[in-house]
């Protein structure tokens, strides 16, 4: 018997191959013209295919994801943004395993994650707990020399941390969080780039992509929901 034949790619996998090639191939194209070339193409490459992987329900978005903490945590530290640093470096990362185990228990047929829908304790527990970890976390930001913009860097890792750990649990409300955050991330990067901020205008395409294509998963869990 000869060897047996690889299984055309469907429709849905040629979409998946071409949209993660052009993050990457942008990704490059634009650290490039940039001067970033290394730092700030890993950085948004790696951001854009974990939103992008997490977008479409596969849990390769935590192998990525890890390494995007890492580097995040990196530059938050060189702009002085000491709470990003902090929760990319021990929240984030540990969080990104822990998800993959969890996502890979919970698989459907075509080894997409299953999706959950919020009840209203659970709503009203996120909310407070966003509040009030961004009142305390800004706070203690205040604290430390050189910190820049405490209060909406406080805020928006505390709602990246739930959105993660939501995301985590398969819950469809995260993508509200993760938007919510993107249009937060938006504006911090872009006083910090008009303030000549070290890697500053990768992180503000970072962030802009970030909220497009979080924004394009809203829209697309909310969909499966819906559709289910």
């Amino acid at each position: 018997m000869g060897p047996k034949l690889k299984p055309k790619p469907t429709q849905k996998q040629k979409q998946e191959y071409t949209i993660t090639t052009l993050i990457v191939f942008s990704s490059v194209i634009i650290g490039y013209l940039s001067g970033d070339l290394v730092l700030g193409g890993l950085l948004l490459a790696t951001g854009l295919i974990t939103s992008y992987f997490a977008s479409i329900r596969k849990r390769a978005n935590y192998i990525v994801g890890f390494v995007n903490a890492l580097l995040l945590s990196y530059v938050a530290y060189k702009n002085n943004l000491f709470g990003s640093f902090a929760v990319n470096a021990f929240i984030f990362a540990p969080l990104e395993i822990y998800g993959f185990i969890a996502w890979s228990r919970n698989l459907d047929s075509k080894k997409d994650v299953k999706i959950r829908k919020f009840n209203l304790k659970l709503s009203l527990i996120v909310v407070s707990s966003c509040v009030i970890g961004s009142v305390l976390l800004g706070l203690m930001l205040t604290l430390i020399p050189g910190q820049q913009l405490a209060f909406m860097d406080s805020t928006i890792n505390c709602l990246d941390i739930c959105a993660l750990i939501l995301l985590n649990l398969r819950y469809n409300e995260s993508w509200i969080l993760w938007v919510m955050s993107g249009i937060l991330s938006v504006i911090i990067w872009a006083i910090a780039l008009s303030n000549g901020g070290a890697n500053a205008f990768m992180r503000l395409l970072a962030a802009i992509g970030f909220l497009v294509v979080n924004t394009y998963g809203a829209i697309k869990w909310y969909s499966k929901l819906k559709s289910n």
